[in-house]
């Protein structure tokens, strides 16, 4: 496992000639960023022209990290966030015991495989962008910086949801230590690094009408600033919903800036969606479950969608060898921190839908963010009273259908809408009973304007979770958040009583790399958690609901 993260150093530096070739003959940016300190050729960075071709070299491996996806390397983004939120959200679960079968899904958490979520931003994101400032990006391209810091803000708030408190605002600032910020300054800091992204795309655009300068280095939007703005907007609008329960005045604060029109709007079709592709990337899934079976659906997210008869749910997963040889049992998901047989016990249960390559496949890109998602931010924007003239029904039937406008089951969204009666389904393990669940919710698809507020935000969560499939990272943020949906616990916790079974695991504790090489500052971070220990049932300050 790789360890070595020195997340302090403010001085990288790039190999300019390895990049070139990256960015010219489309293969992977070299994956970790402290290998090239030395330039061959002689010239340090300063003595280079730090034009907007240089910089934009930097972009392929910042966008490429925030969910890792390198070629050959796959096992990093099984530790940055598979083996963890993927696990947590409720949408996977892997079939594989790994030896001791004690893992983070029954709460045994490893510490193997709970830094990489640290690391690997650190190293591919912050070092970067922190040599972007270096190099004068702020002053010189402006409009790249700016770029730069939506990225950053993307990459750098699932560390701090994974963690908690990190270095953040001081990052660079000195050579040998890292210095914490409360996860509350975080927040603020990259609330204000959107507002400086934000003025910086609009005055270019605003000055030069119709340029795309970073065009050959946007593996998102082509170099359209104008999307890269309605992303920063819908960002925001993300960030300022999660901060609701524990500072709701700020919250609101930000809510009305994201979607304030003259900021130039957020997210409102899937031709808006944030996907990475590109630079010969495949989507890391495909290495989990086609080459090391390690990866299956999760038995919560087969018990909502099949209980809501949810058309989209041969999209997201296969049907099963269970449905040939019992006659039933078509979509079977594995229960998170279930009593595990020996693999391949469970190689029979469904995956994310690889299979001929119907849904995924290989070149899938990454999704980081959907309007779909966005409807649902705005659902409860609306449910709480903050600036929206569209109702909370209005944005959440708006959701659902773009959601399955997204992954082409459109046809069936009037009648999954209308649904009343339906609801999640219990869960039956066909090969230990142990596993066994009760429905755990009575919650119905149908919009139900006498309901309580409550169980309206709890219908408007269950359906962006079903939504944001498969980004696991954010959908147990969500469920952090607001306890929605409810998804089964793990049946086994071997957590020796830090973290409680039904409230499930909160975060995870910091690196022990930080603790050799970083003690005084992350002793500090400690402290910052309000008081919790490191382990992973310390709340995260946004972690806040009543």
């Amino acid at each position: 496992m790789k360890t070595n993260h020195k997340i302090y150093s403010a001085h990288h530096r790039l190999l300019s000639v390895v990049l070139l070739a990256v960015a010219l003959f489309g293969t992977a940016c070299t994956k970790n960023f402290e290998k090239y300190n030395t330039d061959p050729t002689g010239l340090s960075p300063d003595q280079l022209k730090p034009d907007r071709n240089y910089l934009g070299l930097m972009f392929p491996q910042i966008q490429s990290s925030i969910y890792y996806n390198y070629n050959n390397t796959d096992w990093e983004f099984q530790l940055q966030q598979n083996l963890g939120a993927d696990v947590f959200s409720g949408y996977m679960m892997s079939p594989n015991p790994f030896s001791t079968g004690i893992t983070n899904f029954n709460y045994g958490l490893r510490e193997g495989w709970n830094g990489t979520a640290f690391t690997v931003p650190y190293n591919n994101v912050m070092a970067p962008v922190t040599e972007l400032a270096r190099l004068g990006a702020r002053k010189d391209a402006p409009d790249f910086w700016g770029i730069a810091l939506i990225l950053k803000v993307e990459a750098m708030h699932r560390v701090t949801d994974v963690y908690g408190p990190i270095p953040y605002s001081k990052y660079g600032a000195s050579s040998t230590a890292a210095a914490y910020d409360s996860q509350e300054e975080v927040y603020n800091a990259m609330f204000k690094d959107l507002d400086t992204a934000l003025t910086n795309l609009k005055a270019f655009t605003t000055a030069n009408p119709g340029k795309t300068p970073y065009a050959k280095f946007d593996m998102v939007y082509k170099g359209d600033y104008k999307q890269w703005i309605k992303f920063a907007n819908s960002l925001r609008l993300r960030l300022a919903i999660r901060i609701s329960y524990a500072n709701a005045t700020k919250a609101k604060a930000e809510v009305e800036k994201s979607l304030d029109p003259i900021n130039g709007g957020v997210l409102t079709a899937n031709t808006d969606n944030m996907l990475v592709s590109g630079y010969g990337l495949r989507h890391p899934l495909r290495t989990m479950i086609d080459n090391w079976s390690d990866m299956s659906i999760n038995a919560s997210l087969q018990s909502y969608m099949a209980g809501f008869k949810d058309p989209r749910i041969g999209k997201y997963m296969d049907s099963t060898s269970y449905a040939k040889a019992k006659g039933k049992y078509l979509y079977l998901g594995i229960r998170g921190g279930c009593k595990m047989l020996a693999k391949p016990a469970y190689s029979g249960y469904s995956t994310p839908n690889f299979k001929d390559n119907k849904t995924f496949t290989p070149n899938t890109p990454i999704q980081l963010m959907t309007s779909a998602e966005v409807y649902f931010l705005r659902a409860e924007a609306a449910l709480k009273g903050w600036t929206e003239k569209a109702s909370p029904q209005e944005l959440y039937e708006k959701g659902v259908q773009t959601s399955m406008e997204q992954w082409g089951t459109a046809a069936g969204a009037s009648a999954y809408l209308n649904d009343a009666v339906s609801t999640p389904a219990a869960y039956v393990d066909p090969q230990n009973a142990a596993n066994n669940a009760p429905v755990p919710s009575t919650i119905t698809v149908k919009w139900d304007n006498a309901a309580s507020d409550e169980e309206k935000l709890e219908r408007i969560i269950t359906q962006k979770w079903i939504a944001m499939f498969p980004e696991g990272q954010e959908a147990w943020s969500e469920f952090r958040r607001t306890t929605y949906p409810k998804i089964f616990p793990p049946v086994e916790n071997y957590s020796n009583n830090t973290i409680n079974t039904d409230i499930q695991i909160r975060r995870l504790p910091f690196p022990s790399t930080e603790y050799t090489s970083n003690k005084a500052e992350v002793e500090k971070a400690v402290q910052l958690l309000g008081g919790g220990a490191d382990n992973g049932g310390t709340r995260l300050w946004w972690d806040k609901k009543p």
